[in-house]
């Protein structure tokens, strides 16, 4: 049985939640020193995010009527390196909750810009030229809660799973992409299944692939949280046949390695799980990544390339009362080479050329920081990472790249994080905002960055002074 594309965007439906009230989506968003921290409670989870929550637009947005909400969107930006660079873009939302079982989001920004690697932003590119590229980001969701235990959403957007400021499960680092999820909460538990649609250019052609997950949040005590991660993905097409989406991985219940061999593919699977410790403001917690492991080799300390694993461990935790709050994290991420690659794009785990967990793909080690104040209408946060990565030479993979096929490897023992062509970077981001006006969380922006690269005994140091004017409304990936 082969299910077509055109019939899987009707069949997926998707994302849930738990609410008794009328429904909404947050924005996809960083924590801020003045966010709420929810009460530490069996009843709460917030690992998938974003959650359906508060209605932030009715914050950020302008009324319409009582239920809906615009949202303008403005993204105004120089920077200046040896070079001046600028991004210009602008957009707008449309959210709505028609009634207490339906919302849905609607919207997309478009951008013009000429700038290097560090001042784009990861959005759909339709024309890209040396360092001037122009695109257009459409996203959107509709949600349907037809009672308090299950929640369906479909749209064109990106999610995020983990409490970390990286995420090796799911990141929402790279472009949207179309997606349905649905999630059913019970007693301690809520489980969410998400289907992906992903399209890759291979051969020269538009391809288009498959993801499916799932992800169990378990809150064992209202302290404690133990979850569970798996995820595939598939080409639509191989080969032997056109098989559009695998109808055994529709399954809500099934895992995912067992079912791999039982249909005889050769698809990508992940498996994860994570610990987080809740104390009043604070959270200590972790995520570990496996997509092939053999214990032998693993015994040996041999260096076996197919031992690919990746592992997460942070802290994070609000300081202060009323007017000065604080947010504070730290946290390392490690990931072993070839980690998320596979023998094609169409089978690794990466979205149109953009990876879909940590930015730097795999076989790197970093520590991070982040801390952040907000008093009323100012909010400063300074950024700081160290770390190591390995980056593919002499047209071999050492596994950095998720997009360079595992065959390319040098060699299969003696494989370590910072293999191939060493380098050991330092990011460091300071960032003062001013919020001009809170619909479209608009704020005046200044940012000094500075990056740093040592690799084969040479320094390479770039300083990155920024001003500019922005809607404060996702995730700014400029930092790694």
């Amino acid at each position: 049985m082969i299910i077509k594309a055109g019939v899987l965007s009707i069949f997926i439906c998707c994302i849930c939640t738990i609410s008794r009230a009328q429904i909404a989506v947050d924005w996809l968003i960083e924590p801020r020193p003045n966010d709420s921290l929810k009460t530490a409670a069996i009843t709460r989870h917030d690992n998938f995010y974003p959650a359906i929550q508060s209605n932030i637009a009715e914050k950020v947005g302008f009324k319409l009527k009582s239920n809906t909400s615009f949202v303008p969107v403005l993204d105004l930006g120089s920077q200046y390196n040896k070079a001046t660079h600028y991004r210009i873009g602008g957009g707008a939302f449309l959210e709505s909750s028609p009634g207490k079982k339906w919302y849905y989001k609607v919207g997309g920004i478009c951008y013009f810009q000429e700038a290097g690697n560090n001042f784009k932003v990861p959005y759909q590119e339709y024309d890209d030229q040396p360092n001037k590229i122009m695109g257009v980001s459409p996203m959107g969701r509709i949600a349907f809660q037809p009672h308090k235990y299950f929640n369906f959403q479909l749209g064109l957007d990106k999610n995020f799973i983990g409490e970390g400021c990286r995420s090796l499960f799911l990141s929402d680092y790279g472009k949207p992409y179309a997606f349905g999820r649905m999630q059913t909460h019970f007693w301690h538990l809520e489980y969410t299944i998400l289907y992906q649609g992903l399209t890759e250019q291979y051969q020269n052609k538009t391809r288009l692939k498959f993801g499916s997950s799932h992800f169990l949040s378990w809150n064992v005590t209202s302290w404690l949280n133990i979850n569970f991660f798996e995820s595939v993905i598939f080409q639509a097409k191989d080969t032997l046949l056109q098989r559009g989406f695998d109808p055994e991985y529709l399954n809500p219940f099934v895992f995912y390695r067992p079912q791999e061999y039982a249909i005889g593919s050769s698809d990508n699977v992940l498996i994860g799980g994570g610990i987080t410790f809740k104390y009043k403001k604070h959270r200590l917690y972790s995520q570990f990544i496996l997509d092939e492991f053999f214990l032998s080799e693993f015994r040996n300390n041999s260096g076996w390339w197919a031992n690919k694993i990746g592992g997460q461990v942070g802290i994070k935790g609000w300081l202060g009362e009323g007017t000065n709050t604080f947010f504070y994290r730290v946290e390392c991420n490690a990931v072993k080479p070839y980690t998320y690659s596979h023998l094609t794009p169409l089978q690794n785990y990466g979205n149109s050329n953009s990876t879909l967990s940590h930015p730097l793909g795999a076989n790197f080690a970093e520590i991070l920081g982040e801390f952040k104040w907000q008093n009323k209408q100012w909010f400063l946060k300074l950024f700081l990472s160290y770390g190591l990565c390995g980056l593919d030479k002499n047209n071999l993979s050492y596994g950095s790249d998720n997009y360079q096929p595992y065959t390319l490897r040098p060699y299969d023992y003696g494989v370590f994080i910072g293999q191939g062509e060493k380098v050991n970077f330092v990011r460091t981001n300071l960032q003062l905002n001013y919020l001009v006006s809170k619909k479209g969380a608009l704020a005046i922006f200044w940012e000094l960055g500075w990056r740093c690269d040592l690799m084969n005994g040479v320094y390479a140091l770039q300083y990155l002074p920024a001003v500019g004017l922005r809607s404060q409304l996702w995730n700014d990936y400029r930092n790694y």
